[in-house]
């Protein structure tokens, strides 16, 4: 299938998803319809949004769902009544999974790409995103997940789960864009072992280094998340935002500055035979824990 080909398509599903994601006007709006992977609810009252990722088992972000991801982050952002933003799991004990690995491994090239300028997208949204955004992390966010995590604007996460950027130990490696968000977190140390380790930092741990803000029970999390948002709304917006953008515009434009590049990139290095035989064995290890 050629990319043109398949974008066209990718379009008239963001197109057919747009129309399923109308506001309906209530004190409590949903952007999803019930029994959606990701459901979005803004109270129309406090202003601020919840976006809960459903997606059994793990919330794992493949093609569709990204563009899922891209089309609900941009409903909030031009929706005039949103203040804020919370992103948070409907799952239990899992916030989000990270990239699907079946989108990586013996892949469709041109699916491949759109996979990959699509989470580009979804990256692109949610770091620079107008209103403030709050990660009520209410379990485990390993690799995308600790992505989605560190682009927000404050993280509060439940005991005894683990987050971190752990691609290395699949056999692969995080994209720069992943190391500058996580740099910008954690600073450069932490950075610089966290990713050559692929550490996974438990609850306690990630507060310790400042990969969250927060620690709060499992059940009170998104309150939590509430109520922090409450903080941040007391902010004049104008100049909140303004110096987020000035903050973040940096790293965001690096990326928009090479995102062919790194499509390309990401390419050639996740079809190499040695990165698809790693990417086998670990499916074959996950396999096997099943049984």
């Amino acid at each position: 299938m050629r990319l043109g080909l398949l974008s066209s398509g990718l379009g008239i599903a963001r197109r057919c998803l747009r129309k399923n994601v109308s506001l309906n006007r209530s004190c409590r709006r949903s952007v999803s319809g019930g029994g959606s992977p990701l459901d979005v609810s803004i109270d129309s009252k406090t202003g601020i949004a919840v976006l809960s990722m459903n997606k059994a088992p793990v919330n794992s972000l493949n093609l569709e769902y990204l563009t899922e991801l891209n089309i609900a982050l941009e409903k909030v952002e031009n929706d005039k009544h949103c203040k804020g933003l919370i992103i948070t799991s409907s799952l239990p004990k899992i916030f989000c999974g990270g990239l699907d690995i079946m989108e990586m491994y013996q892949p469709d090239l041109d699916r491949l790409q759109e996979f990959w300028r699509t989470l580009q997208d979804m990256w692109i949204k949610l770091y620079g995103l107008n209103q403030p955004t709050i990660a009520a992390i209410n379990g485990h966010s390993p690799a995308g997940g600790c992505l989605i995590s560190t682009c927000c604007d404050f993280r509060i996460m439940a005991p005894n789960f683990t987050i971190g950027l752990n691609e290395t130990q699949l056999g692969i490696v995080a994209p720069f864009w992943f190391v500058d968000t996580m740099l910008n977190t954690v600073g450069f140390r932490q950075t610089e072992m966290a990713l050559q380790l692929g550490s996974l930092f438990k609850t306690d741990e990630a507060l310790k280094i400042g990969l969250i803000d927060k620690i709060i029970p499992q059940e009170e999390v998104v309150t939590a998340a509430q109520q922090e948002m409450q903080k941040w709304l007391k902010i004049p917006s104008f100049a909140r935002q303004l110096s987020k953008t000035e903050i973040r515009r940096p790293t965001i434009e690096k990326l928009l500055q090479r995102k062919e590049e790194d499509i390309r990139h990401f390419r050639d290095y996740i079809t190499k035979e040695s990165i698809q035989r790693s990417l086998g064995m670990y499916l074959d290890n996950l396999k096997n824990k099943k049984k």
